[in-house]
């Protein structure tokens, strides 16, 4: 790592897939986790530059004919060779109650040896640089509750939200109740929109 001064933020680009794809399972072996990541360097290539999964909102009739946008953006914090030293994952939202977009952080990681050089809140800087420029409400994301980044985190002013309470379905339960919205009485087994 070759840092003269604070880190460079900038997009995501198809040649720093692999660095991004080792700090995700350095992340996830951080989270105590390692057994339950499997992503790969085709599978991140394929989100981050690909295109959105087929129905999702992008494919909708009028959008651009240049195709349909990633389902997932990604930014990466480097150091003086332009090798990344962190990264954030994020995805689109919407709130319903506000009519407007967000930012969803699905992953955010600075490599050990590069904390405490401002990558973490200059990543986190620009999602909201981008929030700002485009009226989007919100920057919000998940934290295992023991991490240690919940100071830093409350130094820039994000508070945790109590009051809500996040909910998974995956694995078998999403199959059974998949397997009731295929072709029932109240469902034509595909979303409306």
């Amino acid at each position: 790592m070759t840092l003269t001064g604070p880190p460079t933020i900038r997009p995501a680009r198809p040649e720093d897939v692999p660095a991004v794809v080792a700090m995700v399972h350095e992340l996830a072996e951080y989270e105590r986790a390692a057994d339950q990541c499997h992503l790969t360097e085709e599978q991140l290539t394929a989100a981050l530059f690909g295109t959105a999964p087929r129905g999702a909102a992008s494919d909708a009739p009028g959008r651009s004919s240049r195709g349909p946008a990633p389902a997932l953006h990604g930014h990466v914090a480097v150091d003086g060779r332009d090798q990344p030293i962190g990264f954030a994952l994020w995805f689109l939202n919407f709130s319903t109650w506000a009519g407007v977009h967000g930012i969803y952080l699905e992953d955010l990681y600075v490599r050990p040896a590069a904390r405490g050089t401002g990558a973490g809140r200059s990543l986190l800087a620009a999602l909201a640089a981008i929030c700002v420029e485009r009226g989007y409400q919100r920057l919000e994301w998940w934290m295992i509750d023991w991490n240690p980044a919940a100071s830093f985190y409350a130094s820039i002013g994000a508070q945790p939200m109590k009051e809500w309470v996040p909910y998974r379905l995956s694995g078998d339960a999403l199959t059974a109740l998949a397997a009731q919205g295929r072709g029932g009485p109240h469902t034509s087994g595909r979303p409306s929109g």
